[in-house]
């Protein structure tokens, strides 16, 4: 729709990397304050949602070149050419890379898994929404042919050129159907987070309601690579149906441990009683 911001002679600022700065910073902030709220370093997490943003950049990046392994193979000068790089690659590649550093990070600072992994979800779910509206104006991830009256239609050549969406042709709006998705999943993990709960579970409603809608909006979805084994679903699909049963998984575990809100500092011993110094 509109992939650059400001164009000043060669130079240009893309729409989607401003929107996915944003989304960066927003998700940070949010889980920053959440830290806070569950006893946790801020710094840390702070240093750990870095950690997180670059190690995703990269694993999202490398799953688009594995997916369309083909085409890449036949033009290896395009893995390192600017439209790859202004690609925003394919999510789940970067989810799994950034929760392995996570995860290499978290043991290194001994900071409690599932408790952190909380705190993340929301702004997660939030820098994820913006993000997907980064897609939409780049026309990156964009869907099948559509004659609904919410139909979009790319109309601008330098959208074609960086990312090959087809102009001209009433398309569904994917990304926003996933904005929205993402949005609605904010609300509810964090409204989630306010109430008791137990360590994890916040993670894993996360997980369950964005694997589910992913694995919907896939099917409105352009894909130029075949699916994988033959059958009606993606490759994102299948990854969909495995976070799925993660994100059951860490709600639906037994955990002995008191749930967030519920949790409070020891008593205090009693102070003692004031000596009295008459005789």
């Amino acid at each position: 729709m509109h992939p650059k911001l400001i164009t000043i002679g060669d130079f240009f600022l893309p729409t989607y990397g401003v929107l996915v700065a944003t989304a960066f910073l927003a998700a940070l902030w949010i889980a920053s304050r959440l830290a806070r709220k569950s006893g946790l370093n801020p710094d840390q997490v702070t240093n750990l949602g870095a950690y997180c943003a670059l190690s995703g950049l990269v694993g999202a990046k490398l799953l688009m070149i594995l997916l369309d392994f083909d085409y890449y193979r036949r033009n290896p000068g395009e893995i390192f050419s600017l439209s790859t790089l202004q690609a925003g690659g394919v999510f789940y590649g970067g989810l799994v890379i950034a929760l392995l550093v996570a995860w290499l990070y978290m043991r290194r600072q001994g900071l409690p898994a599932a408790r952190t992994a909380d705190v993340f979800a929301p702004g997660l779910a939030l820098g994820h929404a913006i993000g997907r509206l980064g897609c939409f104006a780049a026309g990156c991830c964009w869907g099948v042919a559509c004659e609904r009256p919410w139909a979009v239609t790319f109309t601008d050549p330098e959208a074609h050129r960086l990312v090959g969406v087809p102009l001209n042709t009433p398309l569904h709006p994917t990304q926003l159907y996933e904005a929205a998705a993402e949005l609605a999943t904010f609300g509810v993990v964090y409204y989630r987070f306010r109430k008791p709960h137990r360590d994890g579970s916040i993670v894993g409603l996360y997980l369950i309601l964005y694997s589910v809608a992913r694995f919907a909006v896939e099917f409105l979805r352009f894909h130029d690579q075949p699916n994988p084994f033959g059958g009606p679903f993606s490759a994102t699909q299948w990854i969909s149906l495995a976070l799925l049963a993660v994100g059951l998984f860490l709600t639906l575990r037994k955990n002995t441990a008191a749930p967030m809100a519920s949790r409070t500092l020891p008593e205090a011993a009693p102070a003692p009683k004031p000596v009295s110094h008459r005789k």
